[in-house]
């Protein structure tokens, strides 16, 4: 691991090149992504679109959902194309791809519809640049540091994720109020440093295993995937008169039409020579139960940042005496103690893991989740800040003492040849994860609004003179349209009355029904009752994710297995030259360490 190689860098051994490269891609993701959150309004009023107007709502929903799709429909595609053609050249590509595709974004020349098409498609480009990053990243890593230094690398990794998820949320308000283009254009020096590092700096360590690509499995399995998460997507939206689009028949269909392709795929996966997904993997205890504990983990935990940032920017900050223009600034600066959890969680728990093993970790770190679900279900909706900083700094520890442990646990536990697809298959369970943790969020929070909330409004708005059709109008427009409105920084109420009907009303009236108490007051019992229900569920998904990281037994990695084994063979047939058969290493059940 520490010969000298080109570029310049020979005083450092290769694995502090290849986690400091990999580190810089990571943290150019996470900064993409919050700051994009941060910006949409400004991206919108950049392009003329209300992204409160129902006819636009789709358009809103891609922006943040398309990026998630794309990666996990293709990530599991393009570890395989790693392993096939060398991980740091696919790795390499997607460090290009991104940055074209933050080019393209910042260069987008239309306005209304066809801008946010625009917007939506370069998202997706970036998507396929982020996939082959992600894909990539934790194979190559694998490759250059020893098993016992994996989880600690991995950790330092993950951590510039979260910092970079801070950095996007603070560059990105700064940024927007300039112009709405620079924080996509921040990416492109990242991007090129980037670039130019990885193709003179990193090289192939792994193992290539040139086949055939498995077309049909592709195919199947793309398709699949995609109809199931795009019918999850769009049963969030509304649907005719419903707040949701669960009795949408697209809907239904699409989710059918997934789920029938995925099985389809699982059969031409057992029958094809050169698999996209080797179904034999999953008979290695630790990388089955490592994955399964990973989708749980995402489930549980996906749709939170929303649900914190919604809390946040909708009831808590308004309330005090925040307005709505500020709030989504302040959301990611009062998050912090989310990101300082992982923080400093991350790094000492893959260290520890490395000599102890991944189980105790990732376990505990799932029953703390747990834990601190369960503290966040007792605040009341106006909470005090240091308790919700401590529930959600201790969230952040949950969730960092899992993450390095966990992926660590996943790629040691594989053939080397095998990495790339590997890695790729962790990722796509984490980031089918999160839009299927999205979609159960907001149906729970939307559901338990919509019951509660619009009597609530209409004698509201009747008591401050509001006309009582409007107030009838309005108090049953869906409501994710009004938690969106929170979301993007909109006061929801100024921007559904609208100058007209406000400047009818009396001022005291009108001043009362825009001020920053008024609407969050309105929602902040069924929000909380909200928050309640998602907890609940949440709580006994990390269970569940709990006794599936214990399932997995023991420290295991498979090298060190396989050449443990390889040589009691030889003593034991007492012809030390002679290879054993079975020493190839077939894909057998493991012999975990319980």
């Amino acid at each position: 691991m520490t010969t000298p190689h080109r570029g310049g860098l020979s005083h450092l051994p290769y694995k502090w090149v290849a986690l400091s490269n990999t580190t810089l891609g990571g943290l150019m993701a996470a900064i993409n992504a919050t700051s994009l959150i941060i910006a949409l309004p400004a991206i919108f009023r950049g392009i003329g679109l209300d992204p409160l107007d129902p006819a636009n709502f789709s358009y809103l929903l891609w922006v943040l959902m398309g990026y998630m799709l794309v990666t996990a429909v293709v990530v599991v595609t393009l570890g395989r194309v790693g392993d096939m053609f060398g991980r740091v050249r696919m790795y390499n590509l997607g460090f290009v791809i991104f940055t074209l595709g933050s080019i393209g974004l910042a260069a987008t020349w239309s306005t209304g519809a066809t801008g946010a098409v625009e917007i939506i498609v370069m998202r997706m480009v970036q998507a396929v640049g982020g996939a082959l990053l992600m894909a990539n990243s934790a194979a190559i890593l694998t490759d250059a540091f020893p098993s016992n230094e994996r989880g600690m690398a991995l950790g330092v990794n993950q951590i510039a994720f979260q910092a970079g998820s801070f950095v996007g949320l603070i560059l990105g308000g700064v940024l927007a109020s300039v112009d709405w283009r620079w924080v996509f254009l921040l990416n492109v020096p990242v991007g090129i440093v980037g670039t130019i590092w990885a193709y003179v700096a990193l090289r192939e360590l792994g193992e290539r295993h040139p086949a055939h690509i498995d077309w049909a499995g592709n195919a199947t399995f793309a398709a699949g995937l995609g109809l199931l998460l795009i019918g999850i997507t769009y049963g969030i939206a509304p649907y005719g008169n419903a707040a949701m689009g669960w009795g949408n028949p697209f809907v239904a269909w699409s989710i059918a039409g997934g789920v029938v392709l995925l099985v389809a795929f699982v059969a031409i996966e057992r029958r094809v020579t050169a698999p996209l997904f080797n179904l034999e993997l999953f008979r290695i205890r630790a990388f089955s139960a490592g994955n399964l504990a990973g989708l749980l983990s995402a489930i549980g935990l996906g749709g939170l940042q929303f649900l914190l940032i919604m809390w946040l920017q909708g009831i808590w900050l308004p309330l005090h005496g925040y307005t709505f223009e500020q709030t989504p600034l302040w959301a990611g600066i009062y998050m912090l103690p989310l990101t300082v959890g992982f923080v400093i969680a991350g790094p000492v728990s893959g260290w520890l893991s490395d000599r102890h093993g991944a189980r105790p970790f990732a376990t505990g770190g799932m029953l703390l989740a747990a834990l601190s679900f369960a503290l966040l279900m007792i605040l009341p909706a106006n909470f005090t800040y240091p308790a919700f900083a401590a529930v959600i700094l201790l969230n952040g520890v949950a969730f960092g003492m899992f993450a390095s442990p966990n992926t660590a646990a996943i790629m040691n536990s594989v053939p080397p040849g095998y990495r790339g697809a590997a890695s790729g298959m962790r990722a796509t369970f984490q980031n089918t994860g999160m839009p299927l943790s999205i979609g159960v969020f907001f149906t729970l929070m939307i559901g338990g609004l919509s019951a509660n909330v619009p009597g609530a409004m209409y004698r509201g708005l009747t008591a401050n003179h509001v006309a009582s059709g409007l107030a009838t109008t309005l108090s049953h427009l869906p409501a994710v349209g009004y938690l969106f409105a929170a979301f993007l920084g909109y006061n929801p109420l100024q921007t559904l009355l609208g100058p007209k009907v406000l400047s009818a009303l009396p001022a005291a009236d009108s001043g009362r029904l825009v001020s920053t108490s008024f609407f969050p007051s309105l929602i902040a019992g069924p929000f909380h009752d909200g928050v309640v229900v998602v907890s609940i569920f949440s709580i006994v998904i990390f269970l569940v994710a709990a006794a599936a990281s214990w399932l997995r037994g023991g420290r295991y990695v498979h090298d060190e297995l396989e050449a443990e084994q390889l040589e009691a063979d030889l003593l034991a047939s007492g012809a030390p030259g002679v290879l054993p058969a079975h020493a190839s290493l077939a894909l057998e059940p493991v012999r975990d360490d319980d």
